[in-house]
């Protein structure tokens, strides 16, 4: 993969039901998706696909989510008349680490990998190391490698009861209710770090990279501060992941690990060997904070930029047109796409989709905004070019145009420069029109200092002595991004 690069996340069951209905060949397995589909994720500049939700789906999971009040009240007030056969169980629900029948299985997805490296696009998947779904056989036959109550527990929403008598904890954040679909690994026990990572070994076969779940919950202290009153083996001396990743990457020294994680444990978990890790703080700051903030995040140390995972979308978050509102949704995603670092985009982001559904439910479509569309379809082809993949990026300081208003402080700008090309992003992250001062650093001998506006193709000439002088004089309505091209930062 390129450095910075962009990834697509697509929900599997999903986007394989959409093609088989469209026709298209109606694909009988993911060896059998049409190559234009393909051709479209390449189009828009993609280095990466992660195909969510491809392992064996635990009956016991579906049940639950079927049968779940929560999931069936927002799927009847946004989706009225669904039916409760497209609820499918959690894809984070781990029955086994084998691809679904309905998708063709290990040898399908295969096939499909090949195809994508053949095109340059490498194949993420999932690994949820935390658990196993409730129902997984290792829950009968090795129940010592999940966390156990010795004798019946007082809390019985936190444990659930095996058909061998056995009382399970299922899997937890510690803020937050148990997933009651799961059963809790014990982290602490050999046998269950050697399952972890004999399954890590064999998923490298299948694929490129693996998007990790909640990657936090493994770290010794934070395991230990969950559930050491449950678990009677001591800490042990090294921390799962430098070893396991250590491992896989021994066989497969270009396999990409990313992480969620958060609570402040981004750089632990990447100094652990993690190529990249969640950006939440960004999100949360992009959502609710001041441009004067967000740049602040941005002057945190290089190399944790460039290994730090930027999104304002995932299938944990609400989508950008509602998290954000659409103007606002468009001015993050210019700032997400336009620093250093991984870049995670959704199908729902892409096309607009206001509606956030449940990731057990299968829709049947979604509605796409067309303006939206047509917006990330000029954003990442602009972004698409080398100068943000090759480049090197640096923030600018830009000046108030007078003393008088001082609406400056709404825009951020940063520049990428590669060899004699030049990418200057200027963003008015407010709701109010904003003016400012751009420096140009190097102005040439030439009268005029051609810029190229990339989102209009515009083309401005600016006197040399004026660019001397001042700077590039900007003015942006709420929320606006421009993306200049030109020889001179």
């Amino acid at each position: 993969m390129r450095t910075n690069p962009h990834v697509l996340e697509i929900n599997t069951h999903i986007w394989f039901r959409t093609l088989q209905r469209n026709g298209n060949g109606s694909p009988q397995t993911l060896a059998d998706v049409p190559q234009e589909g393909l051709l479209s994720i390449k189009k828009l500049g993609f280095d990466a696909v992660w195909l969510m939700g491809v392992w064996l789906e635990s009956p016991a999971s579906r049940q639950i989510a079927r049968n779940d009040k929560a999931i069936n009240d927002y799927l009847q007030k946004v989706r009225p008349g669904y039916s409760r056969e497209d609820i499918m169980g959690s894809q984070y629900s781990i029955y086994g680490y084998d691809v679904h029948p309905f998708l063709g299985g290990n040898e399908a997805l295969l096939k499909l990998k090949k195809r994508l490296n053949d095109m340059g696009i490498a194949l993420i998947l999932d690994f949820a190391g935390n658990h196993l779904s409730v129902d997984h056989p290792l829950t009968l036959s090795e129940p010592e490698i999940f966390v156990r109550s010795q004798g019946e527990p007082q809390d019985k929403t936190l444990f659930f009861q095996t058909k061998n008598g056995d009382w399970l904890a299922h899997g937890k954040d510690p803020y937050f209710p148990p997933w009651t679909d799961t059963a809790q690994i014990n982290h602490f026990n050999p046998k269950a770090r050697k399952f972890l990572t004999d399954s890590l070994l064999k998923i490298s076969k299948l694929c490129d990279g693996l998007r990790c779940d909640m990657v936090m919950l493994m770290l010794n202290k934070v395991f230990k501060d969950a559930w050491g009153r449950f678990v009677s083996e001591p800490a042990p001396q090294e921390e799962f992941w430098p070893q396991a990743i250590a491992e896989v990457k021994a066989n497969a020294p270009l396999f990409v690990f990313s992480a969620e994680v958060y609570w402040g444990l981004e750089w632990e978990v990447q100094e652990s060997g993690f190529d990249y890790t969640y950006d939440k703080i960004l999100y949360d700051r992009l959502l609710m904070s001041s441009p004067q903030d967000i740049l602040g995040h941005l002057n945190a140390e290089h190399l944790y930029q460039k290994r730090s995972i930027r999104f304002i979308s995932n299938h944990d978050e609400q989508t950008p047109s509602t998290a954000f509102g659409v103007e606002k949704s468009k001015a993050a995603a210019a700032v997400m796409s336009t620093i250093s670092g991984m870049k995670l985009f959704t199908i729902p982001q892409l096309w607009g989709v206001k509606e956030r559904f449940p990731i057990q439910y299968i829709t049947k479509g979604f509605e796409v905004n067309r303006d939206i569309f047509n917006f990330y379809n000029k954003l990442l082809a602009i972004v698409n070019d080398p100068c943000f993949h090759g480049g090197q990026v640096a923030l600018k300081r830009i000046r108030p145009v007078s003393d008088d208003d001082q609406t400056s402080a709404n825009i951020m700008a940063w520049a990428w420069t590669q060899f004699t090309t030049c990418k200057i992003v200027a963003i008015n992250y407010s709701n109010a029109p904003a003016r400012c001062l751009l420096p140009i650093d190097k102005v040439p001998q030439s009268a005029m200092l051609p810029i190229t506006e990339e989102f209009t193709q515009q083309v401005l000439r600016v006197p040399t002595d004026e660019a001397k002088k001042t700077g590039l004089r900007l003015e942006l309505k709420p929320y606006e991004c421009k993306i200049f091209t030109s020889e001179f930062c």
